[in-house]
Parts: structure tokens; C-alpha cells; sequence
């Protein structure tokens, strides 16, 4: 196949593109990724063909602090933008991130298939959760769920204002307001995240986790037997800030070393017993003894895959809701509000508790329980997708 691969430049989202771009090319398909100019270079050199994505900066008038304008809107004309690029590659597939939704309107005015990636849990509402974002369980009995049913209510304005949104969106490039959807959804994410629900959509298909490490790099933490920590600030303009300083401040003492994971340099100076720069994050869990981290699903995946607990320090969008789900699972405290003392806290307590490594392990297991993302596409290029 030949794949077109459209995702913008937040990591949480570039980086499962590169991934699927990647395991296209091991089973012998033909990806070209669009994306942000930042991670173009990063995504040649690991053997993808990736241009830019055009569209991307915000235009005189754009609202950014609006989602749904800011996600539809933008669509629209960042559709428009890759139009002559994408009618240039011959695709015969469109996979199109979920918050770069121009990659799936492109497709449609062209006539190619589409398939919406979801680098995360499925987030659609469901008549049998809780709003996504609440972080809450579904509820139990005739007052859990009338609890459910109000939530619902409350946010369903918002839910019909961005189908508003996107359907305006449609038919300002000349689709039908009355948006099909894709022809499939990959779910890219562990069952261990995921939450039952009784509407699960047709053609969503949990294929597991997308990682990719943006380097080849090797952080070694310092010499010792002392447990380590790892810590990983949150890539997202919404994470919470300042949770490298916290947790050098709260752990000094406590007889532990420490190598945190940043993605922009080595992040000032240290103590002895602190490591911090990039480096391979799959490489620096080997040894972890337990993660701090933002909640973000890509650095929350990694975590779970190889068996590691986690102090959750987690800030806005999905990340709440992300923090929760690992809790309720049993490998992760989260923190918040966070600061020295309560890092320290939280930290101690998973190193002194294995029932946190043990729900983490047992997390990891159910990576098994997925389908291939690349089987799936071929499946609709083959216009054969089963749910």
C-alpha cells in the first residue's frame, strides 16, 4: 500500500505517526508522513518519507482558545493545504490523527479511504461511562448511574457545538455537512487503559501502544544499588510544570537515584545523584524502579509495557482522566496538587508496596490482547474491515 500518514507536531501525536510509519515499512508498505517541520529531519533519519505538514501555524483570526475551532476550523484548511500533496503521493490509504483531522477531509474530497488514529483510549462519548475527562468510574447502581446520566447531560452542549463545528468545517471545503466518519479507527492503546462500554463503535480496533524514541541515546544514571527513579516531565503545553525541580527536592535523602527524561537539553545542574537529558526512555525503565511522570499516555505506555508502577503528577487535557484509569488499576498514586513533599511521599510509598509493581506486570500482559494496525488498513484498503 501506498499510506499517507497526517498527524501534527505534539509528540503525544508525531510520535505514534513515526511508529506506524515504521511498522508499515517492516511489513513492506509504502508510508509517507506528514507532519510538523520539527520532527521531519528526526523521522528521514529513522527511514521515513516525511514532508511537511502545511496549515499548521495559526492564521489572523483563528481562535485557539476555542477546541472545536481550533480542531475543525483548522482542519478545513490545513485540508485544503494538503490537497496537491496528497494528490501528488497516488495514496491508497489516508490514516489521519485524531487532532489533526485535515488528513481525513483531504481524503474524502479526494475519494481515498481514511482511517482515524487515536494515539490514546478511545474518547467518543459512551451511554454507559461517565464524560470522558472526569476521571471518574462508571457508576454503580440506580444513583451511579443517574450520576452518569446527569454528567452526560451537562456536557452534551459541548459535544453538539463541535459537531456543529465540524460539519461547518465540511461544508466549507465542499463535503456533505453530515460527516461519514472513517473506515476504521485504530485505538492505539493498552486494554489495561481501555473502559468497558456497551456502544463500543464499529471498526474501532484496539491495536496497542504506537511508541518511538525520537533518539538513539543512552542516559546512564549515576553508580549505585539505591532504587531508581525515573522521571519524565510532561511533553504537553497542558502538563504540569516544574515537576523535575519538585521531585530533586523532595527525593534528596531519601536513598534513591534519580534520571529524569527531557526531551530539550540536560535542563540546568544537578546533584551527584541526578541524571537528566535525553535518552532513550525504554532504555532508562529497564531499571526503574518507578516512573514520575504527567500522565500523558505515550511515557504512561511506556511505563506499563515494561512492568513499571508510577507517581502520576498530571496536569490538563487527557491527562486526569489517564491518571485515574492507571490508579484504578492498581500501578499508580497520582499527586496532585504536587510538590516536594507529596512527590517524596507518593514515591516512597510504591518502592515500599509491590502490590504497585504487581498490577503494573500485570497491565503489561494484556498488550497481547490487540490487533495489528497494519493488518487493519490493508483490511480497508481491501474494503474488508471486520469490527
Amino acid at each position: 500500500m501506498r499510506v499517507a500518514v497526517v498527524a501534527g507536531p505534539d509528540p503525544g501525536h508525531a510520535f505514534p505517526a513515526i511508529a506506524l510509519s515504521l511498522a508499515l515499512i517492516a511489513a513492506g508498505d509504502e508510508p509517507i508522513l506528514f507532519t510538523g517541520s520539527r520532527w521531519v529531519d528526526a523521522a528521514r533519519a529513522a527511514g521515513v518519507e516525511t514532508e511537511p505538514l502545511k496549515g499548521l501555524a495559526p492564521r489572523p483570526g483563528d481562535d485557539d482558545l476555542d477546541a472545536g475551532a481550533r480542531i475543525h476550523g483548522r482542519a478545513a484548511y490545513i485540508s485544503t493545504e494538503l490537497l496537491p500533496d496528497l494528490r501528488a503521493v497516488s495514496a491508497d490509504l489516508v490514516v489521519s490523527d485524531i487532532l489533526t483531522a485535515g488528513g481525513g477531509l483531504a481524503a474524502e474530497q479526494l475519494g481515498i479511504p481514511w482511517v482515524e488514529l487515536s494515539p490514546h483510549p478511545l474518547y467518543s462519548p459512551s451511554r454507559g461511562l461517565p464524560p470522558i475527562g472526569s476521571g471518574l468510574a462508571p457508576g454503580v447502581g440506580l444513583r451511579g448511574r443517574l450520576r452518569d446520566t446527569l454528567m452526560r447531560a451537562a456536557t452534551g452542549r459541548s459535544i453538539k457545538q463541535g459537531l456543529a463545528q465540524r460539519s461547518e468545517a465540511r461544508v466549507s471545503v465542499g463535503l456533505p455537512a453530515v460527516d461519514p466518519g472513517p473506515a476504521a479507527r485504530l485505538i492505539a492503546t493498552l486494554p489495561a487503559l481501555e473502559v468497558p462500554r456497551p456502544d463500543w463503535p464499529e471498526h474501532a480496533h484496539l491495536v496497542g501502544p504506537l511508541l518511538w524514541e525520537p533518539t538513539e541515546k543512552i542516559l546512564e544514571p549515576s553508580v549505585g544499588s539505591e532504587p531508581l527513579v525515573m522521571v519524565a516531565p510532561s511533553t504537553a503545553h497542558t502538563g504540569a510544570v516544574g515537576m523535575l525541580e519538585a521531585a530533586v527536592d523532595g527525593l534528596e535523602g531519601a536513598g534513591v537515584r534519580l534520571v529524569a527524561s527531557v526531551l530539550e537539553g540536560s535542563d540546568g545542574q544537578h546533584p551527584e545523584w541526578v541524571r537528566a537529558g535525553l535518552g532513550r526512555q525504554d532504555v532508562m525503565l529497564r531499571d526503574a524502579s518507578v516512573l514520575v511522570c504527567g500522565g500523558g499516555h505515550g511515557m504512561l505506555a511506556k511505563a506499563m509495557l515494561a512492568g513499571v508502577p508510577t507517581v502520576i503528577v498530571p496536569g490538563g487535557g487527557d491527562q486526569w482522566e489517564l491518571a485515574n484509569r492507571a490508579a484504578r488499576g492498581g500501578g499508580a498514586v497520582i499527586v496532585r496538587p504536587a510538590d516536594a513533599g507529596s512527590i517524596r511521599d507518593a514515591v516512597l510509598r510504591v518502592l515500599a508496596d509491590s502490590s504497585f509493581a504487581e498490577a503494573a506486570r500485570a497491565a503489561a500482559k494484556t498488550a497481547s490482547d490487540v490487533r495489528d494496525p497494519v493488518a487493519v488498513c490493508r483490511e480497508v484498503v481491501a474494503g474488508g474491515v471486520r469490527a
